[in-house]
């Protein structure tokens, strides 16, 4: 059996004691840069591996942070664990993935899950069905660390990391107002999660920036979905004057949506224009390829993730001040947004 490399070997290769080899491992405080870095190198050309399980007992941590998703079949939510991941490996944490598959009930087995296994932190993008948030209530109560991202809830008191959601929609459906199309529909989403509330105000004040009027019935509240987006045009072209665009409020809805517009042998864009948001990997690779909204998914993850490091290492779980980080959407303008004539 090949001899296992200790700390103490690295602190007789340094000249140095195990308990100042130990602190420097662990980025103590009290260990200077310097000595840290010849630590590290030392422990590098020695093949030294860290004994996790010894590490956890004695410093009562895991290393183990709980990311909470509502589809593992949304790229947009593989984007950004991706970015979670990224950091998480730097501050030397492994990650615990859990779908919610949209469903509260499941949202609430992750947490217990995670409890169970003693994670020093948890992620959570909260599920399109879930209304009563006592179960993120009682996370906080118990002092656990737990950063809310893409989909949150203000009134808990939990920090997040988010899209300007407003802004994003703002300017899609400016982006569509620009192209020359002037009678705007819209796909909502589910209006208790915060950023689809958003997107349909960002809908409207778009609209009335512009000096549009608001007609509720351009207005399909939808469960973000493909379905949903069928759903939507049916009930647009229902009416008696159609609209000429639609802002899906995010891409599958959108992808719907145009899925039923060919199926009516509608002309997009031209005899209608549509965007998305989300900026999911299928939007570049359909025809015509979709408008969108990119959501800064990599670095969402990484902002999350350091957000919630910063809670676990500096144990300031308990401040009374919500931090929430909010990134810049992006505007991506496709082939179903443009004007007809525009299409060679």
């Amino acid at each position: 059996m090949p001899y296992k490399i200790t700390i103490a070997d690295i602190a007789r290769e340094l000249n140095t004691t195990p308990a100042t080899v130990s602190r420097a491992l662990s980025n103590h405080p009290g260990i200077s840069d310097k000595t840290k870095k010849s630590v590290h190198e030392a422990a590098s050309q020695l093949n030294y591996k860290r004994n996790r399980m010894a590490s956890s007992l004695r410093s009562g941590k895991t290393h183990l942070i709980g990311v909470i998703i509502p589809s593992a079949e949304i790229n947009f939510f593989g984007s950004v664990v991706h970015g979670i991941e990224s950091v998480a490996n730097l501050h030397g944490y492994n990650v615990l993935l859990y779908q919610s598959n949209e469903n509260r009930e499941y949202e609430e087995k992750g947490l217990e899950s995670f409890l169970s296994a003693r994670v020093d932190g948890i992620l959570v993008s909260i599920a399109k069905d879930t209304i009563d948030y006592s179960h993120f209530r009682e996370i906080k109560k118990r002092g656990v660390p737990i950063v809310f991202f893409d989909r949150t809830n203000d009134d808990i008191g939990i920090d997040s990391v988010v899209i300007d959601d407003y802004k994003g929609a703002f300017l899609a459906t400016e982006h569509l107002l620009s192209k020359g199309y002037k009678r705007i529909a819209h796909i909502s989403g589910p209006q208790h999660l915060k950023n689809f509330y958003d997107r349909l105000r960002g809908y409207m004040g778009a609209l009335q920036a512009n000096k549009i009027k608001v007609e509720p019935s351009l207005i399909y509240h939808g469960n973000i979905s493909i379905e949903s987006g069928r759903e939507g045009v049916h009930h647009f072209w229902a009416l008696p004057d159609p609209p000429d665009a639609i802002f899906a409020t995010e891409d599958f809805t959108a992808l719907g949506a145009i899925s039923e517009l060919k199926e009516r042998k509608i002309k997009i864009p031209g005899e209608v224009g549509v965007i998305g948001f989300a900026n999911e990997l299928f939007g570049k690779h359909i025809t015509p390829s979709l408008s969108t909204v990119d959501q800064q998914t990599i670095q969402m993850g990484k902002s999350a993730l350091n957000l919630l490091v910063d809670l676990i290492e500096k144990k300031e779980i308990n401040r009374q001040r919500q931090q929430k980080i909010v990134l810049e959407p992006l505007l991506i303008g496709r082939d179903s947004s443009e004007k007809a004539a525009k299409i060679k």
